[in-house]
């Protein structure tokens, strides 16, 4: 297992600073974010795409995930989406995704993360999920072809955002390159113990993010520890799981003190992670 720290906490810094920060930090890994101000792919040449990888391998770390959720440069957090009416709208979402593999592939990424749907619109559950599906067949394909994972991360607000919806939605594919990115925050959100979410959904889990959220469930990343989320307990029950893939820290809400923000996360998470097996 890995543990790594994502990017999108240090939009404040080029791609290569916040590489370098992160690995100053003490972390393993790095998530990276797939978005301006880093690494959309539109605006990356090949020779950029060699210059990072050799600056990940002096600097020692290792890429958990490509964070493909947001997209900013086109349009905002959530938008473009899978299963908006506009057609030419959801193919951006699908050309970001096919963008996206590609350079994993390059860069030895395992995986990448998506959004599960997107924000509701107005036609019914049932036609969003089919969309949603449609979108997903035009890129299952070369993510298999890659030896790369595509996982869903489920989100409050969005088409799916529990355990139950997205084991439901999940279980009518069989590739083996579709999966979970499991946000422990999220499921708390909802009102689901992250350690039982764990239960229904570790068989598709291909990496985890990891944040804490206020005792309200509001949706808002707190730095582990000063929140309500029972990390002793989920860790525990991950260890029984026998999880070996990564964990990642993600703290976007922490743009004016990533490293500090790294730092107290470290010092929170490491005890309780190495006390149930996990070497950080």
């Amino acid at each position: 297992m890995v543990f790594s720290y994502s990017t999108n906490a240090f939009v404040k810094y080029s791609l290569a600073e916040a590489v370098k920060l992160i690995a100053q930090t003490g972390f393993q890994g790095v998530e990276i974010m797939c978005d301006r101000p880093h690494l959309y792919p539109p605006d990356a040449n090949e020779q950029d795409l060699e210059n990072f990888k050799q600056l990940l391998k002096e600097l020692n770390l290792t890429i958990t995930n490509l964070n493909c959720f947001t997209l900013f440069a086109v349009g905002n957090t959530w938008l473009p989406s899978w299963i908006e009416p506009d057609e030419s709208r959801r193919q951006e979402r699908i050309d970001h995704t096919l963008n996206c593999l590609d350079i994993a592939h390059f860069l030895g990424s395992p995986c990448i993360s998506v959004p599960p749907g997107g924000p509701p619109v107005e036609m019914s559950r049932d036609a969003s999920l089919k969309l949603f599906r449609q979108g997903l067949e035009r890129v299952i394909p070369k993510a298999e072809a890659l030896g790369v994972s595509i996982l869903i991360e489920p989100e409050p607000d969005l088409l799916i955002e529990n355990s139950r919806q997205m084991s439901s939605f999940i279980k009518d594919f069989a590739s083996p390159n579709l999966g979970v990115n499991f946000d422990v925050g999220h499921f708390y959100c909802v009102g689901e113990a992250p350690e039982v979410a764990l239960e229904t959904l570790f068989d598709k889990i291909g990496h985890i993010h990891i944040e804490d959220i206020a005792p309200t469930r509001k949706h808002h990343h707190l730095i582990p520890g000063l929140g309500a989320i029972d990390y002793d307990a989920f860790f525990k029950r991950l260890g029984e799981l026998n999880y070996t893939k990564d964990v990642c820290v993600e703290l976007y809400t922490y743009t004016e003190a990533p490293c500090e923000a790294g730092v107290k996360s470290i010092e929170t998470l490491k005890p309780v992670m190495e006390k149930y097996g996990f070497l950080v």
